[in-house]
């Protein structure tokens, strides 16, 4: 599949960094959530819990592309660590689909589907958070949402037990390409949002939260993607936007899928 946008990214920055970007990122500078106030969150495993998603459909999470190798999903945690029988639901993953053009290097598409061997049971604690036909990108200084069970430091080896949450202010994207943050390596392009400080305090994600989503006024608007370090002011965190085109892509996969 033929993918332009790898190409303007090419000629736009022909060295680009390698940005750690782990298996996700980590909640700095947020709280505990209330136990369940997030019922669309999903905890993803490959050999030990690594990531973060959205459950879009009883079948079908939202997460990063960089994600790989996930094996089970768990729907309804709020603690990794608890049994939790009331609210947990735990799903093999069928197939996953990562973004047909998605690139490592650069960091564009960043966006994986997986397909649950079978649906989830909607209850109070695991609901599907429902997403537009067209997302309004947030504008610059707009405050948003993240959540995930990363780590809650640089130096922590360890993720958080239990799910956490910190709203990060969405950046320019021009400043956000600036020497004084990300320097065009990686380039931010229009598929991407960057969103961290307020200039003031930490809040970012890093290792752990990566595919968890990016909420603006309770919208689905993207993806946890990548960073450098965690919590540095003019490093913020990076998401995957979810544009017109991303969510035809979303929508063409599960549909093509389900035939």
């Amino acid at each position: 599949m033929f993918c332009p946008g790898a190409l303007s990214v090419l000629f736009s920055c022909m060295v680009l960094l390698i940005v750690q970007s782990s298996h996700g990122s980590e909640i700095i500078g947020g709280k505990e959530v209330e136990p369940h106030s997030l019922p669309f969150m999903a905890l993803l495993e490959s050999k030990i819990p690594d990531c973060g998603g959205t459950l879009i459909s009883p079948k079908w999470v939202l997460t990063a592309a960089h994600c790989a190798d996930i094996k089970k999903v768990y729907l309804g945690v709020h603690s990794i660590k608890a049994k939790e029988k009331d609210s947990r639901q735990v799903r093999k993953v069928k197939r996953s689909f990562p973004h047909p053009c998605y690139d490592k290097a650069d960091k564009v598409n960043d966006l994986m589907l997986l397909k649950l061997d079978k649906p989830v049971k909607q209850t109070k604690m695991v609901k599907c958070l429902g997403f537009d036909n067209t997302i309004r990108e947030p504008a610059a200084g707009t405050s948003c949402l993240v959540a995930g069970w990363g780590k809650t430091n640089n130096v922590s080896n360890q993720m958080s037990d239990v799910l956490r949450s910190v709203n990060v202010t969405v950046i320019d994207r021009v400043k956000c390409n600036s020497p004084e943050y990300y320097g065009l390596k990686p380039v931010i392009t229009s598929s991407m949002i960057c969103a961290g400080s307020d200039g003031k305090n930490s809040a970012d994600t890093c290792q752990g939260d990566s595919g968890g989503p990016l909420l603006c006024n309770g919208a689905l608007v993207g993806v946890t993607s990548f960073g450098r370090k965690c919590g540095l002011i003019k490093k913020p965190g990076v998401y995957a936007f979810l544009s017109e085109k991303q969510l035809s892509w979303i929508k063409n996969t599960m549909k093509k899928s389900d035939i």
